[in-house]
């Protein structure tokens, strides 16, 4: 008997009997490993991770995407779990061999003229072994365990079904955390991982956005021998990037080399919007003089909007410009129910305020990201994968050049980049910009009334001392003043109509109606409406206020 199990993401179909079997199974080690750990007399951060690690690759991965997730878990436990190891005991190379010759049917030695036995790692879902070709070219074979994708789709089921228990329980932290999109997520980034033809075609991305680079290089992929689950790609020897006694043993210019690294990391941000978001030691070495980014099976992705987005928050914590900063959250991210957008402001200018005064090498970017996380997901707004992979990201970058040269900032040579690319643009755009920037200005002139009230409301949203409002707790005063600029906005728009249809009908436009032109009539219509709406609008809160009173 065949049965089913359906995520909004994918269809796995498996054996009925299989599936329940392996459930009981599952089950049993899952409580084994928690009474190992003795979870009944508390849990810590470091316990956490030690448990996930041992539960497998399934929930590795899940714990990989809970550690970007400040909005779910305390910064202790996102700390731990980005720590998440995935080195497992080697499996045989008999087994490798089998894999090798199923994926291309035929021999192993009708591809390869050698291999190393002993891998040069193995993870959870591949191990990755030394070659050389027939043609004598040195190549690294990247292998997946065999029955990892359906181990991990079982294990996928189980943990929607347990989803689906919660929900029913009732244990669904009010309804702000949606698990299966948790689920949804490490789902989509497993199977990603799984299939090397996408590592191969992140690799050709990568290499093409970096072949003006001159001092980066990546694996070449040999595209002939690649299939899903084996991968083939040049040998990059080289040293890796914190073996740095090596590096100055070798000569090298370690703060050098940690500038170019932050120069690089920065263009594949800002510029390219394709990063390493794994970019931990052992994905990076140093070969020739060149930085060899060697391992991009994980990697972030930010849209043109985004990327310009981010450059824009850069330039506004730079300037201290907390409402520009606030406006780029709520643009970024997508918020679900209500926003105290007055609490939002000053979680926003306090962080401003801590960093604002710091100089810009005691500023670390990873914990800025870090805590505009943090203060988004208190607002219950949600950030794009890209953003979350990419604060992670930046977090252990950092680390890895802290390191290499504790003197080189990534926020400095941020600071450059951005710096740089506006200058080389302003030739070009400054007739442009100036002329914008003086139609803006007139035009903000125009009407006195509604400038003077959007102030006011400013004054209101940058903290209550400045205007004496007592609004903490409440958000009455700022509905008034929504209501009020509602109102006069109405106001404009009737008496904009009503001229224009004056104007109208003093002209000989076809067709008439009462002896109008019908534009002018529907104009006047409009406008009558909407004096009527705002007359029915005031009596209404009068009334209303009225019967507060009593």
């Amino acid at each position: 008997m065949i049965m089913t199990v359906t995520s909004s993401l994918d269809t796995v179909t498996v054996d009925k009997r299989t599936q329940k079997s392996y459930r009981r199974k599952r089950l049993r080690e899952i409580m084994g490993i928690l009474h190992r750990y003795e979870i009944a007399k508390g849990i810590t951060p470091v316990k956490i991770r030690h448990i996930i690690e041992d539960l497998g690759p399934t929930f590795v991965k899940l714990g990989q995407v809970l550690s970007m997730r400040q909005d779910i878990l305390p910064p202790e436990y996102c700390h731990e779990l980005a720590k998440l190891q995935t080195n497992v005991a080697p499996l045989p190379f008999s087994t490798i061999k089998t894999v090798i010759e199923s994926e291309y049917g035929r021999k192993m030695k009708d591809v390869f003229k050698s291999m190393d036995e002993a891998p040069l790692g193995s993870a959870s879902i591949a191990q990755v072994h030394q070659g050389i070709l027939l043609d004598g070219t040195e190549v690294v074979v990247k292998v997946q365990r065999p029955g990892i994708y359906e181990t991990m789709s079982m294990d996928i089921a189980l943990l929607y079904r347990a989803t689906d228990l919660l929900k029913l329980a009732g244990a669904t932290a009010g309804g702000t955390i949606d698990f299966r999109m948790i689920l949804d997520e490490m789902w989509v980034t497993a199977k990603q991982e799984m299939d090397f033809l996408i590592e191969a075609k992140n690799a050709d991305t990568f290499a093409a956005n970096n072949k003006d680079v001159i001092y980066v290089e990546c694996p070449v992929i040999y595209h002939h021998y690649t299939t899903p689950k084996v991968l083939v790609m040049s040998y990059i020897p080289g040293v890796d990037i914190n073996k740095v006694e090596v590096l100055e043993t070798l000569g090298y210019d370690l703060r050098d080399i940690a500038a170019k690294l932050c120069e690089n990391y920065i263009k594949q941000i800002v510029d390219d919007g394709f990063f390493q978001a794994d970019p931990h030691p052992g994905n990076i070495r140093i070969d020739g003089g060149k930085i060899a980014w060697i391992d991009l099976g994980m990697m972030g992705t930010l849209s043109h909007r985004e990327m310009k987005l981010y450059r824009e928050a850069i330039s506004a914590l730079a300037s201290k410009n907390v409402e520009q900063l606030k406006a780029i959250i709520l643009a970024i991210g997508v918020h679900h129910g209500h926003i105290n957008h007055a609490r939002l402001y000053a979680d926003i200018d306090d962080m401003v305020t801590e960093y604002g005064d710091l100089d810009l090498g005691n500023i670390n970017l990873g914990t800025i990201m870090e805590e505009t996380l943090q203060i988004a997901g208190y607002h219950h707004i949600a950030m794009p994968k890209g953003m979350t992979m990419l604060a992670r990201g930046v977090m252990t970058f950092e680390g890895v050049i802290s390191h290499l040269d504790p003197d080189t900032n990534i926020i400095q040579i941020l600071a450059a980049h951005l710096e740089n690319e506006s200058l080389g643009q302003i030739d070009i755009r400054k007739k442009t910009l100036e002329f914008l920037h003086n139609a803006y200005s007139a035009q903000s002139n125009i009407l006195d009334i509604p400038r003077y009230t959007v102030d006011a409301l400013k004054m209101a949203l940058r903290g209550q001392a400045k205007v004496n409002l007592e609004i903490t707790g409440s958000e009455e005063p700022l509905n008034r003043i929504e209501q009020m600029i509602n109102r006069i906005v109405t106001a404009l728009i009737a008496a904009a109509l009503l001229i224009g249809s004056s104007f109208i009908s003093t002209t000989a436009m076809t067709p008439r109606l009462l002896g109008i032109p019908a534009l002018g009539a529907l104009g006047y219509f409009v406008a009558v409406i909407l004096g009527l709406y705002l007359v029915f609008d005031i009596y209404h809160t009068k009334w209303k206020n009225h019967r507060r009173k009593r």
